[in-house]
């Protein structure tokens, strides 16, 4: 597997990890799975000012999973810190890919002058705070009853990582280099 920038191309790929996830768990708390052509949007905003990495095979170019950075918060006091989102294959799940994902994510991030990333996991999910945990995050607290899906309220706890050590006047963080 290779880590590399996300392309549009992958956008038929991503909706087809992405789509169970929406249809049949409350890991994501969208009901409706967001078409190729509304994740290549999505992509293309994101890419704006965040990475979105993504684990492809490097014999025929497979996208098995898929990791991300948006905004924290709106006001610009929260400017160097962001969310991020993993999401992985079901057949590829287990295998360390998410951990490599997020290690080249984060990697990313830093080098773009980022210091805090916030991840909110539905719960519950064994899998993804375990995964969490593994590359850094520490619990930070649940909101209770935050979402509602499948006919039933849903927690969402929140987990932070550390990013790099914090100093007293950050430059704003840069914008990644577009996708070769």
């Amino acid at each position: 597997m290779m880590i590399r920038s996300v392309s549009p191309a992958d956008a038929d790929a991503i909706a087809a990890i992405y789509r169970p996830i929406v249809l049949e768990t409350t890991i994501s708390f969208e009901w409706v799975p967001p078409t190729a052509d509304e994740l290549r949007a999505r992509i293309a905003k994101t890419l704006a000012k965040y990475p979105w990495l993504v684990a492809a095979d490097e014999a025929d170019g497979a996208v098995a999973g898929f990791a991300y950075a948006g905004s924290h918060r709106d006001a610009p006091s929260y400017q160097w810190s962001v969310n991020t989102s993993i999401y992985v294959r079901d057949d590829r799940r287990g295998q360390g890919l998410g951990k490599r994902l997020y290690e080249a994510l984060h990697a990313q991030l830093v080098e773009l002058g980022y210091f805090r990333a916030f991840a909110g996991i539905a719960l519950p999910n064994a899998a993804s705070v375990a995964l969490h945990e593994s590359v850094g995050y520490r619990a930070l607290g649940v909101y209770e009853q935050v979402g509602f899906k499948f006919g039933a309220w849903r927690d969402v706890g929140w987990w932070s990582k550390g990013l790099q050590p914090p100093v007293a006047d950050p430059p704003p963080p840069r914008r990644p280099s577009a996708p070769a």
